[in-house]
Parts: structure tokens; C-alpha cells; sequence
């Protein structure tokens, strides 16, 4: 199977993200990370969403590695790491193994996940098949999708326009889900993991693999997960921003779902849209840190 993989000058003067990018085979394609030592004790696992890359964590892996080693992955078809280049190849299953296998290949222990999106799709899974790797989580703007829940129309129509509009652009795609206004640099930033339509496949279908049906793939797989949230007893800190249309919905529902959610502060991220790690990463950081030194 061939792999994409855009070119490094495309990484080069990013700003606010001089982060070298380290690799790890995860069965075939070659997954990016950024792996910051820290301070303290503590792992902070950062999954980004879809289209982003593990540069929307640049404003919070100061704070987090105050108090310990920060991983930042750039799931595989996006940013530093290979792409496959068939839209075929981007199934639900495939994104989660290859996540698996990186937290096995680095065998991460005792991890805080901080995960958005795409981030929570997964890594929340993830976490609730291998919960002794996972210490914490804080599900962000995300949602456990397994068809029994309704999307709003506004992501059918992103889900469309992902999949069909010639000119997709990744970059004015993360500027209008935010609220903060974007330099261009920044959104260019964005735009580096895709020069040119050989490199967007997984950007183009990913929505489409979001399980909104019973009967996908990764659909049984989140129900699973449910039901062992339904009895986590680990801290769980829900952190959604106050503006994001997409995902707002899904709030009070994971809040309920963790029993030791509602420990935690009742916390809305004020001014902050879909992707509110760009909105307000200094703050949610900060909340961060502080949960784990509470818990």
C-alpha cells in the first residue's frame, strides 16, 4: 500500500510550534507525535479531531508540561503523519488501531486523555478497553456516536461539503470554527498537511465514518464503551465549550454518563466554538492541570 506524507518544509516556521515530530509504526503507516518531557509525573495524551492536527494543542503544552510529559499525535492521514491515500482505507476501525497501537508502541501508563472530536471518537474507546493505561479523561467537544443519537444539520451539511466540494479548504474550515479571529500564518498552518487532493482523503471521508448508524463500523464498539463508563470510577472532568453548535448537545449527556463527572466543577468554556483549544487553550489548560491536582 502506497503512503502520502506531505513534506517536511511545509512544517517549517510555524508559528508558536517549533516542536520536532517524532514517528512510530502503527501497522504500516507511520504516525507523528510531539512528546514534550515536562515537570511532573503526570502524561497527558492530547487527541486532536478532525481536519486538525496536534498543532491546535500548541497553546496548552506550556501548561501541561508544567506538570508532566505531554504526547501530541497527529492521527494517521493528517498532519506529519502518513496518509493513506484511498478514501477506502479510512475506516472506524482502522483510525482505532492505529491509535491503539501507538499508546502500546509507547506504552503510555498512567495517561490523562485529553481528547476533542475525532480525539474523543477514539481515544475514549480506547480508554475504556484499556483502563489501566488511563488514569483521567477529559472529553472535549466530542461525543460517544454508536446511531442511537441524532446529528445536528449543521454537520450533515459539513459531512457533504467534506466529502463532495472540490475546493475544500481545511484552513477556512478551522477559522470559521472559531471564534477568535485567525491569523494567516495560523490558518496556513492548517492548511500544511494537505498540498494538494492526493493528500485529503482522510480529511474528505472521515465525517463519513462517524458511527450515526447502529450498524457501522465502530458503532457496537461505542456501545461497549457506554457501558463500561457507566461504571468508571475514575475522574472524569467534561470540559465543552459554550459555542459550538456541533457538539453542545452531547455535554450534559457525557456528564451524566460518567459517574464521576458531576465531582468536577460545572465548567462551560466560555468563548470558545468547535475548536476551542484554538478559542481558549490557555484556559482549558489551566482547568486542566487543576483537575489533576484535585484528583
Amino acid at each position: 500500500m502506497s503512503l502520502e506524507r506531505a513534506p517536511a518544509e511545509r512544517f517549517e516556521d510555524l508559528p508558536d510550534y517549533d516542536y520536532e515530530a517524532n514517528y512510530v509504526d502503527v501497522g504500516g503507516p507511520e504516525m507523528a507525535y510531539v512528546d514534550v518531557e515536562g515537570e511532573g509525573d503526570e502524561t497527558f495524551l492530547c487527541l486532536h479531531g478532525e481536519p486538525t492536527w496536534s498543532y491546535l494543542y500548541r497553546k496548552m503544552i506550556p501548561t501541561l508540561s508544567e506538570a508532566g510529559r505531554v504526547v501530541a499525535p497527529d492521527l494517521i492521514g493528517f498532519g506529519r503523519s502518513d496518509k493513506w491515500p484511498d478514501q477506502d482505507d479510512y475506516t472506524y476501525s482502522a483510525m482505532y488501531d492505529t491509535v491503539e497501537r501507538f499508546v502500546e508502541e509507547l506504552d503510555l501508563r498512567n495517561v490523562t486523555l485529553i481528547c476533542q472530536d475525532w480525539g474523543g471518537l477514539l481515544g475514549l474507546p480506547l480508554a475504556a478497553n484499556t483502563p489501566d493505561r488511563f488514569a483521567r479523561l477529559v472529553p472535549m467537544n466530542t461525543g460517544l456516536m454508536d446511531g442511537s443519537q441524532s446529528m445536528p444539520d449543521i454537520w450533515h451539511d459539513f459531512k457533504d461539503m467534506a466529502a463532495e466540494d472540490p475546493d475544500f479548504d481545511v484552513g477556512q474550515l478551522v477559522e470559521g470554527g472559531c471564534l477568535s479571529a485567525l491569523s494567516e500564518d495560523v490558518v496556513e498552518a492548517y492548511r500544511a498537511p494537505f498540498p494538494d487532493e492526493d493528500h485529503m482523503a482522510g480529511a474528505r471521508i472521515l465525517p463519513s465514518r462517524v458511527p450515526i448508524d447502529p450498524d457501522m463500523d465502530g458503532a457496537e464498539l461505542t456501545r461497549e464503551a457506554k457501558a463500561t463508563f457507566e461504571e468508571w470510577e475514575k475522574p472524569v472532568f467534561v470540559l465543552f465549550s459554550d459555542s459550538d453548535p456541533i457538539t453542545h448537545g452531547s455535554r450534559d449527556y457525557l456528564r451524566d454518563l460518567f459517574p464521576t463527572a458531576s465531582e468536577q466543577p460545572d465548567v462551560w468554556i466560555e468563548g470558545g466554538a468547535h475548536f476551542l483549544q484554538e478559542d481558549r487553550g490557555e484556559e482549558i489548560a489551566e482547568e486542566i492541570v487543576d483537575f489533576v491536582e484535585r484528583t
